[in-house]
C-alpha cells in the first residue's frame, strides 16, 4: 500500500503580503499552509468557503425523491448565488474565475496570489480560505489472479452468490427502473460487460447521449503522477472528457460489481439497472473539488457543457471507493467539513451516499479518512468468501471526531472479487473499494424491488442494516465495543442479504403522511432501547393518535387520545423482536414521524 500524502499545486509569483505575523482579522481566515505558500512568493489553489449555509429543514415534509431533490438544489444554488456575488466580483476584475461549488457554496480558485487571497478574505462573508491538495486516493487495489479473456471463468461471482443476488434475480427484480451513479478512476463505457448498461448508450457509440450521464471533473494533470525521470506525463483519457474513459482500471472494476454481466459472466449485483458517471480523480488522485464536484453532478447532473442542471436526472445511489486518511493528510478540518456538507445535502436530496470503509484495519478505530467515518456516510467493510472480515479492513469505532460512532455500517464481499477492467478484461481486485458496490447494487435491487422506497434514504439505509447477517469479531475495542456486539466494529450490522433486504422492501410503506408541514415537539429515549423507552410529546393540541409499526410496516403499537400541549408517554417493547420501527405522530394540524431500534 502505497503512503497518502497531500500535496499543494503551487506555481511561482511574487508577493511578500504574508511575511509579517498575521494580526489584521483577515489573515486569521487563511489556513497556515497557504500563508506560508505564499510567503514563499508562491499562488496556491484554495477553496474559498462562505459563512452562509442552506435551511433544508424542511426537506422532512416532502414526499418524493423528486421534490427533495429539487427543493436542495434550488434552495442551495439561491444560497450561494447570494452570498458569492463580492467574491465572484472580485474574481472577474482581477482576471480569474472560479468553479462555483453551491453544494457545500464555496468556490475552488486555481493559482490565487497573496493580494487576490487578501480581498477575498477581507469579504465579511468568507469565512475561511484553506487548500486544495491532491489527494491519492485510499482505495487499494490488491491485484490477483488477473484474467484477460471472458472465457477464463464464467458464471455468477462468489460475492454476488454470497449475499443472495440470483434469488431476488429469482423474483423478478434485478434493478430494472433504477439508476446507479460512481465516483472514481472513470468507465470503460465500451467493456461489453457494462457498456450496455450505460444510460446514454443507445446501441451504437457514434450516437449515444453522454448529456446527464458523464461528467468529467478532472481539469489538470496532477504533478505528483510522474515517471522515474520525474516527468507529469499525459493521462490515457486525457483532460475534460466528453465520454467516459478509465484512466486506471479502479472505475471499471467497481461499476462491473454494480452492473456488469454478458453472455459468461455474471460479475454485477444489479445486471439491469443503469449507470451513470463521474470522474474524480487523475490517475488514482483527486482534489477535494473534484470530489465535491462530482458529488454536486450527482445532485443534479448537467449536459456536457456543465449547464442546465437537472435533478430529476440523479441516480438514487452513488458508489465512493475513495478516501483521504488523516494519517496521509487529510487533517484540515475545514476541508474535512467540506466534505462532510457534501455528503450530507446530497443525502438530504434523497440519494444514497454508499462509501468505502477504509483499508487500514485490522486494528481498533483504524476508520478515520473522509468521507467514511461521517455519520451520513453509508460506509462499507470488506469480508472474505468465508465471511470472515478482511484483516485489510478499516474497523471502528470512530475516534477523530471524538464520537466513538460505530463504523462500519455494514460489510460486503471484497476480498479477491472478480470484476472488468480495461481493454476487454477481468481481474480480481480485493480491498473495501469492492465491497462498496456489492452494497451500491444491493440497493438498486431494493429500489426496483420497491420503487416507491427512492428518496426515503434512512429507510433504504435500516433495511439493508436491519436484513444484515449477523457476525462477531474476535476483537473488542473497549468496554463499549465489543466484537460479539450488534453492531461492531468490524462487521457493523452484519454482512449484507440481498434477499432479506428486498423480502423487508417489499412490505415497506411510508410510515407518516406528510400533508401538512407543521411539525410538532418530540423526543424518544432511550433509542436505542431494551424493553421500554419513553416519548416527551410538545405542541400537541386536541385529537392524537400515535402508532408505531415494525420494518414490515405491521402496526404494533396504537394510541389515541385528547392531548393538551404536552404529554410523556412510557411504551413498552418486551413483546416486540430485536429490529428497527417506525413511528408516526398526528395531533392538530401538526406531524412528526422517526425510527426506533430495539436491541
Amino acid at each position: 500500500m502505497k503512503k497518502l500524502l497531500i500535496f499543494f499545486v503551487l506555481s511561482i509569483l511574487c508577493s511578500g503580503l504574508f511575511g509579517q505575523t498575521p494580526a489584521e482579522p483577515w489573515r486569521t481566515k487563511i489556513a497556515p499552509e497557504i500563508r506560508a505558500a505564499l510567503d514563499r512568493s508562491e499562488a496556491a489553489d484554495v477553496l474559498v468557503v462562505f459563512k452562509e449555509k442552506a435551511d433544508l429543514g424542511t426537506t422532512k415534509t416532502l414526499k418524493t425523491k423528486s421534490e427533495k431533490a429539487h427543493f436542495v438544489f434550488k434552495r442551495l444554488q439561491e444560497t450561494a448565488a447570494r452570498s458569492q456575488q463580492n467574491a465572484l466580483k472580485i474574481l472577474s476584475e482581477n482576471g480569474m474565475s472560479a468553479n462555483t461549488l453551491f453544494l457545500v457554496n464555496a468556490l475552488a480558485v486555481e493559482k490565487a496570489d497573496a493580494s487576490l487571497l487578501q480581498k477575498l478574505a477581507e469579504l465579511p462573508e468568507i469565512e475561511a480560505i484553506t487548500a486544495d491538495p491532491w489527494v491519492e486516493f485510499g482505495g487499494t487495489m490488491e491485484t490477483a489472479n488477473a484474467s484477460n479473456t471472458a472465457s477464463d471463468r464464467n458464471g455468477i461471482e462468489w460475492g454476488i452468490a454470497k449475499i443472495q443476488a440470483p434469488e431476488v434475480w429469482s423474483l423478478g427484480y434485478t434493478g430494472q427502473g433504477i439508476t446507479v451513479g460512481g465516483a472514481d478512476t472513470g468507465y470503460d463505457w465500451g467493456h461489453p460487460a457494462i457498456q450496455r448498461k450505460y444510460r446514454g448508450w443507445t446501441g451504437d457509440s457514434s450516437t449515444s447521449q453522454h448529456n446527464y450521464n458523464w461528467h468529467d471533473a478532472i481539469h489538470e494533470l496532477n504533478p505528483l503522477n510522474t515517471d522515474t525521470l520525474g516527468n507529469i506525463g499525459t493521462n490515457p483519457c486525457g483532460l475534460d472528457l466528453t465520454q467516459p474513459c478509465d484512466d486506471l482500471n479502479h472505475g471499471t472494476h467497481t461499476m462491473g460489481t454494480m452492473t456488469g454481466s454478458d453472455a459468461d459472466n455474471l460479475i454485477g449485483v444489479a445486471p439491469d439497472a443503469k449507470w451513470v458517471g463521474c470522474r474524480n480523480m487523475e490517475r488514482g488522485w483527486g482534489k477535494p473539488s473534484s470530489y465535491i464536484e462530482c458529488f454536486q453532478w450527482f445532485l443534479a447532473p448537467t449536459d456536457l457543457g456543465g449547464q442546465n442542471p437537472n435533478p430529476d436526472s440523479a441516480p438514487q445511489v452513488v458508489n465512493n471507493s475513495w478516501y483521504c486518511s488523516e494519517e496521509e493528510g487529510c487533517t484540515d478540518l475545514t476541508v474535512n467539513e467540506l466534505l462532510h456538507d457534501a455528503v450530507i445535502n446530497l443525502k438530504t436530496s434523497g440519494v444514497v451516499v454508499v462509501v468505502s470503509n477504509g483499508n487500514f484495519g485490522p486494528n481498533c478505530a483504524s476508520t478515520y479518512g473522509p468521507p467514511a467515518y461521517f455519520e451520513e456516510s453509508f460506509s462499507v467493510g470488506s469480508t472474505r468468501s468465508d465471511n470472515f472480515i478482511s484483516g485489510f479492513s478499516s474497523r471502528g469505532p470512530v475516534l477523530i471526531d471524538d464520537s466513538n460512532r460505530m463504523k462500519p455500517n455494514v460489510s460486503a464481499p471484497g476480498e479477491d472479487v472478480r470484476s472488468c477492467i480495461r481493454d476487454g478484461k477481468y481481474a480480481n481486485f480485493s480491498g473495501t473499494s469492492m465491497a462498496g458496490p456489492h452494497v451500491v447494487g444491493l440497493v438498486a435491487l431494493v429500489l426496483s424491488a420497491n420503487p416507491a422506497l427512492a428518496g426515503h434514504v434512512d429507510d433504504i439505509e435500516d433495511i439493508v442494516e436491519q436484513t444484515a447477517i449477523y457476525f462477531a469479531d474476535t476483537l473488542d475495542c473497549g468496554e463499549n465495543s465489543l466484537g460479539t456486539a450488534r453492531p461492531n466494529h468490524a462487521y457493523g450490522w452484519g454482512r449484507v442479504d440481498a434477499l432479506g433486504a428486498v423480502q423487508v422492501a417489499l412490505q415497506w410503506h411510508p410510515a407518516v403522511s406528510t400533508d401538512s408541514p407543521v411539525l410538532l415537539g418530540a423526543t424518544v429515549s432511550p433509542n436505542p432501547l431494551h424493553e421500554a423507552t419513553i416519548f416527551n410529546l410538545e405542541n400537541l393540541s386536541g385529537e392524537s393518535f400515535l402508532e408505531i409499526f415494525n420494518a414490515e410496516g405491521k402496526q404494533v403499537f396504537a394510541k389515541k387520545w385528547l392531548a393538551q400541549n404536552r404529554e410523556t408517554l412510557r411504551i413498552s417493547f418486551e413483546n416486540q423482536s430485536v429490529g428497527v420501527y417506525f413511528w408516526k405522530l398526528k395531533s392538530g394540524n401538526g406531524v412528526a414521524s422517526g425510527k426506533l431500534v430495539r436491541e
